[in-house]
């Protein structure tokens, strides 16, 4: 986390605020600056803390200056974000490819530190704001429709970034309790057999293949024995309601 930072610049909402660092949280950043926002107790403001979500800590940390040059401070590498390219300035690009480059490795050059800019909710980033950044970030949206809130570009881009610089293994699933054994699935379908024709579904005396089907059935399901046993308990209802045999 060390090295990235998002800026966002006269935020007005201060839900975007508490959004925002739960999205930078998630992707495991948490150096954010805000300069001059709308509110100056916008980190402490009720609808900032709901929204962060469980990511107060990085409200807490956060820093309010009053220009863009202080919020890029020790900054290397500047990127601002705008919906749609600009005649003068930086270079326009879309996240996934710029940040494939800045990224990479294979650079001789030491790993830049990171500034992500983020303009406010109604106009964006001003172009003096633009013509401070290196490059200029713009998300590859439907050409109809390319409004994002912020807090949703802030996701975006902290995700793109994240899974540039190696993402996140994904955690496996807890392991299923004890898988049933071949004899316990036999055991199931051998009573499944006798509720089926309990209830007239399977003619004993024209089978066919149901229960060889029935088998690879269960076999392809992996089994738990909890399962094994709530399919026996199903079985036993079922035969329970069976009409009594004539015999």
């Amino acid at each position: 986390m060390n090295g990235t930072r998002f800026v966002l610049v006269r935020t007005s909402h201060p839900g975007n605020v508490g959004a925002a660092a739960r999205a930078m949280k998630v992707m495991g950043f948490a150096d954010l600056v805000l300069v001059q926002p709308r509110f100056a107790d916008v980190l402490s403001q009720e609808e900032t803390v709901a929204l962060a979500s469980g990511a107060a800590d990085i409200l807490a940390r956060a820093r309010i200056v009053d220009t863009l040059d202080a919020a890029l401070a020790g900054v290397t590498h500047a990127c601002a974000t705008a919906m749609t390219p600009r005649d003068f300035g930086p270079p326009t690009v879309a996240p996934r490819q710029h940040f494939a480059t800045l990224a990479d490795p294979a650079q001789p050059a030491p790993a830049p530190a990171v500034a992500f800019v983020f303009g406010s909710e109604r106009h964006g980033l001003a172009n003096e704001d633009v013509w401070r950044c290196h490059t200029c970030l713009s998300i590859p949206t439907h050409p109809d429709y390319g409004s994002l809130n912020l807090a949703q570009a802030v996701q975006l881009i902290a995700y793109d970034w994240r899974m540039a610089l190696g993402g996140f293994a994904v955690q496996p699933r807890t392991p299923d309790a004890a898988l049933a054994g071949a004899d316990e699935v036999a055991g199931a379908l051998a009573h499944w057999q006798r509720t089926l024709e309990a209830i007239g579904f399977l003619d004993p005396v024209a089978p066919k293949k149901l229960m060889p089907r029935l088998n690879q059935l269960l076999n392809r399901a992996q089994l738990t024995r909890e399962e094994v046993h709530i399919l026996r308990g199903i079985a036993r209802a079922a035969a329970a309601t069976a009409p009594a045999s004539k015999d």
